[in-house]
């Protein structure tokens, strides 16, 4: 029975994009539904009443480039993301994927950072020991040099979003702000970009930026576009493995499964990327960077993982779904396609996880208004240079269209 109404409410499900979305991915993806004789996908036309254009089971976007926009008041832009907004406030039984208020979290640096943060200090897990960083909002002065060691960051550090390694107080003058600057850490010149659909990911190793000596030394400020360093064939100075040294290892399997799951779980988020970086000295696995919606460039199987995805979330969202079937909008997936690693279930860590929206109140992750996060702990820091007293500060919305490191 349980079968048979799933099977009636995907024979009309379509699959409905709210667009910008890049035209070769939809493209794509009209053929994986195609396979599936139960769902019909169209593109929402944002410029015409959504009403019109339903009902609708299932909205997917990447509205990234339009909420940064509209976040920045230009009028057209907020008048779109409004008319999306709306129609999803008026149809709470519509599966988005993903949360327009999620999106807006991981946009912003400075709060994904301090989310990135809390998760680990919730997960206590001695090899994850992500980067000090902080926030200019002003040019850099006499007081500057102070703040940053207050902070508990040390030179060389990256400057985001106008990319750049700064090496010594001499560069401060080249940091222009608003920015988020954040400690380099080495690590032999490897990113590993972590592609999440649902509960399910993808590891894809890339170049990155090599190693360079630690502390303040007498060198230019280096300027760098980061999709460039990080492009699969990318072959520069500035990713030489010449002088790898240390630990060079892949990332532990547990530790990216429960870092995935705890930003499912503390965003409802389900269609992400994260950067992760190992520590040359240490080996300790650091996030620098979390992305709405990546490119999936190198996930083969993405749209196939993507209708598996959606057909899970709909199970879950289905009246007569058995007991225990249900889980949070966006976050399920069932399947294990041979280019992804399935999520093992691990167990919650109580008081820990939280989705944003109606339960934000209990989360230990929420960011306030005034952009400091509360949580029930102090996270210490990762080196014998960062202050126990570390404050993670976020004075202004920093938006981000880039990884990097």
């Amino acid at each position: 029975a349980f079968r048979e109404s799933l099977e009636h409410r995907l024979s009309s499900c379509h699959l409905h994009f709210a667009m910008e979305f890049i035209s070769s991915l939809l493209s794509d993806l009209k053929l994986a539904v195609k396979r599936n004789e139960y769902w019909t996908q169209k593109a929402l036309d944002l410029s015409q009443p959504l009403e019109e254009q339903g009902p609708l089971d299932v909205i997917i976007h990447k509205l990234t480039d339009l909420i940064l926009e509209a976040d920045q008041n230009d009028t057209q832009s907020v008048l779109l993301v409004q008319r999306v907004q709306d129609y999803i406030d008026a149809h709470p039984e519509t599966i988005v994927l993903d949360p327009l208020p999620a999106i807006r979290t991981l946009l912003d640096r400075c709060k994904s950072y301090q989310l990135i943060h809390r998760i680990e200090d919730c997960m206590q897990d001695a090899r994850i020991c992500s980067p000090p960083f902080m926030v200019l909002n002003t040019e850099c002065g006499p007081d500057t040099l102070e703040q940053i060691e207050k902070h508990g960051l040390t030179f060389p550090f990256i400057c985001k979003t106008r990319m750049a390694i700064i090496f010594s107080e001499e560069d401060l003058k080249d940091v222009k702000p608003p920015c988020v600057i954040q400690s380099f850490i080495n690590h032999n010149a490897v990113l590993y970009k972590v592609f999440v659909v649902g509960e399910s990911y993808t590891l894809v190793e890339r170049p990155s930026l090599k190693n360079f000596p630690a502390g303040p030394a007498d060198r230019k400020a280096i300027f760098f576009n980061s999709h460039n360093v990080s492009k699969p064939e990318s072959s520069s100075d500035l990713t030489s493995r010449d002088n790898v040294v240390g630990v060079s290892q892949p990332p532990s399997d547990d530790v990216i499964r429960e870092l995935s799951r705890s930003l499912r779980q503390a965003l409802g988020v389900s269609l992400f990327g994260i950067d992760v970086i190992i520590n040359n000295l240490t080996g300790q696995h650091a996030v620098i960077d979390i992305n709405a919606f990546p490119g999936y460039e190198g996930v083969p199987e993405f749209f196939n993982d993507l209708l598996t995805h959606i057909t899970s979330v709909l199970q879950a969202h289905a009246p007569d779904s058995p007991p225990g079937s249900g889980q949070p909008k966006g976050l399920a997936s069932s399947h294990t396609p041979s280019t992804t690693v399935p999520t093992a279930p691990i167990p919650d860590s109580p008081g820990c996880c939280s989705m944003l929206g109606k339960e934000a109140s209990s989360s230990p992750w929420i960011v306030e208004g005034d952009g400091n996060l509360k949580g029930p702990r102090q996270r210490l820091g990762c080196n014998s240079a960062m202050s126990p007293n570390f404050q993670q500060h976020c004075v202004s919305t920093i938006a981000t269209k880039a990884s990097s490191q």
